[in-house]
Protein backbone atom coordinates (compact mmCIF):
# COMPACT_ATOMS: atom_id res chain seq x y z
CA UNK A 1 0.00 0.00 0.00
CA UNK A 2 2.62 2.78 0.81
CA UNK A 3 4.00 2.12 -2.25
CA UNK A 4 1.05 2.74 -4.72
CA UNK A 5 0.41 6.10 -2.47
CA UNK A 6 4.16 6.94 -2.23
CA UNK A 7 4.94 10.43 -3.96
CA UNK A 8 7.22 10.01 -6.77
CA UNK A 9 10.12 11.65 -4.56
CA UNK A 10 9.66 9.11 -2.00
CA UNK A 11 9.76 6.21 -4.78
CA UNK A 12 12.84 6.92 -6.37
CA UNK A 13 14.53 7.49 -2.76
CA UNK A 14 13.41 3.67 -2.13
CA UNK A 15 14.81 2.63 -5.50
CA UNK A 16 17.67 4.04 -4.70
CA UNK A 17 18.33 2.65 -1.17
CA UNK A 18 17.11 -1.29 -2.86
CA UNK A 19 19.88 -0.49 -5.41
CA UNK A 20 22.44 0.73 -2.47
CA UNK A 21 21.23 -2.03 -0.26
CA UNK A 22 21.58 -4.45 -3.02
CA UNK A 23 24.95 -3.49 -3.69
CA UNK A 24 25.74 -3.69 -0.25
CA UNK A 25 24.60 -7.32 0.17
CA UNK A 26 27.53 -8.25 -2.51
CA UNK A 27 29.91 -6.26 -1.25
CA UNK A 28 29.61 -8.49 1.69
CA UNK A 29 29.32 -11.63 0.97
CA UNK A 30 31.73 -14.31 2.15
CA UNK A 31 32.87 -15.07 -0.43
CA UNK A 32 32.19 -12.38 -2.44
CA UNK A 33 29.07 -12.98 -4.80
CA UNK A 34 29.96 -11.88 -7.94
CA UNK A 35 26.60 -12.98 -9.42
CA UNK A 36 24.94 -11.05 -6.95
CA UNK A 37 27.10 -8.07 -7.90
CA UNK A 38 26.34 -7.92 -11.58
CA UNK A 39 22.69 -8.29 -10.87
CA UNK A 40 23.09 -5.23 -8.54
CA UNK A 41 24.68 -3.14 -11.15
CA UNK A 42 22.25 -4.01 -13.98
CA UNK A 43 19.41 -3.33 -11.63
CA UNK A 44 21.53 0.07 -10.60
CA UNK A 45 21.97 0.54 -14.57
CA UNK A 46 18.32 -0.03 -15.12
CA UNK A 47 17.36 2.48 -12.98
CA UNK A 48 19.81 5.46 -13.61
CA UNK A 49 19.00 4.93 -17.46
CA UNK A 50 15.61 6.19 -16.17
CA UNK A 51 16.90 9.02 -14.17
CA UNK A 52 19.15 10.04 -17.18
CA UNK A 53 16.21 9.96 -19.65
CA UNK A 54 14.11 12.30 -17.73
CA UNK A 55 16.55 14.96 -17.08
CA UNK A 56 17.17 14.78 -21.01
CA UNK A 57 13.57 15.40 -21.67
CA UNK A 58 12.44 18.76 -23.09
CA UNK A 59 9.72 18.91 -20.68
CA UNK A 60 12.00 18.33 -17.60
CA UNK A 61 11.38 21.58 -15.01
CA UNK A 62 14.88 21.32 -13.84
CA UNK A 63 17.21 24.57 -14.15
CA UNK A 64 20.79 23.77 -16.14
CA UNK A 65 22.80 23.87 -13.49
CA UNK A 66 21.07 20.43 -11.82
CA UNK A 67 20.11 19.04 -15.35
CA UNK A 68 24.24 18.97 -16.39
CA UNK A 69 24.97 17.81 -12.38
CA UNK A 70 22.56 14.94 -12.75
CA UNK A 71 24.18 13.89 -15.85
CA UNK A 72 27.58 13.85 -15.15
CA UNK A 73 26.75 11.65 -11.91
CA UNK A 74 24.40 9.31 -14.56
CA UNK A 75 27.78 9.17 -16.83
CA UNK A 76 30.02 8.27 -13.60
CA UNK A 77 27.13 5.47 -12.40
CA UNK A 78 26.47 4.04 -15.98
CA UNK A 79 30.50 3.66 -16.54
CA UNK A 80 30.95 2.24 -13.25
CA UNK A 81 28.08 -0.35 -13.71
CA UNK A 82 29.09 -1.56 -16.78
CA UNK A 83 32.38 -2.33 -15.55
CA UNK A 84 30.83 -4.49 -12.54
CA UNK A 85 28.74 -6.41 -14.69
CA UNK A 86 32.03 -6.96 -17.02
CA UNK A 87 34.14 -7.62 -14.11
CA UNK A 88 32.42 -7.65 -10.77
CA UNK A 89 34.52 -6.55 -7.44
CA UNK A 90 33.93 -5.31 -4.30
CA UNK A 91 35.57 -1.91 -4.20
CA UNK A 92 34.23 0.13 -6.89
CA UNK A 93 30.85 -0.78 -5.52
CA UNK A 94 31.88 2.05 -2.54
CA UNK A 95 31.43 4.78 -4.57
CA UNK A 96 27.94 3.63 -6.11
CA UNK A 97 26.65 3.03 -2.36
CA UNK A 98 27.12 6.04 -1.21
CA UNK A 99 26.05 7.81 -4.52
CA UNK A 100 22.84 6.47 -4.18
CA UNK A 101 22.10 6.58 -0.61
CA UNK A 102 23.21 10.51 -0.46
CA UNK A 103 20.85 11.20 -3.55
CA UNK A 104 18.20 9.36 -1.66
CA UNK A 105 18.74 11.24 1.77
CA UNK A 106 18.28 14.48 -0.45
CA UNK A 107 14.87 13.16 -2.17
CA UNK A 108 13.26 12.69 1.19
CA UNK A 109 14.39 16.06 2.14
Amino acid sequence: MAQTTANPREREAQLLLRAAARFAAAQTAEPFDRTAAREAATFNRKLWTVFLSSVLRAENPLDAATKMNIKKIAMFVLDRCHSLEINPSAEPMSALININRNLAEGLRG
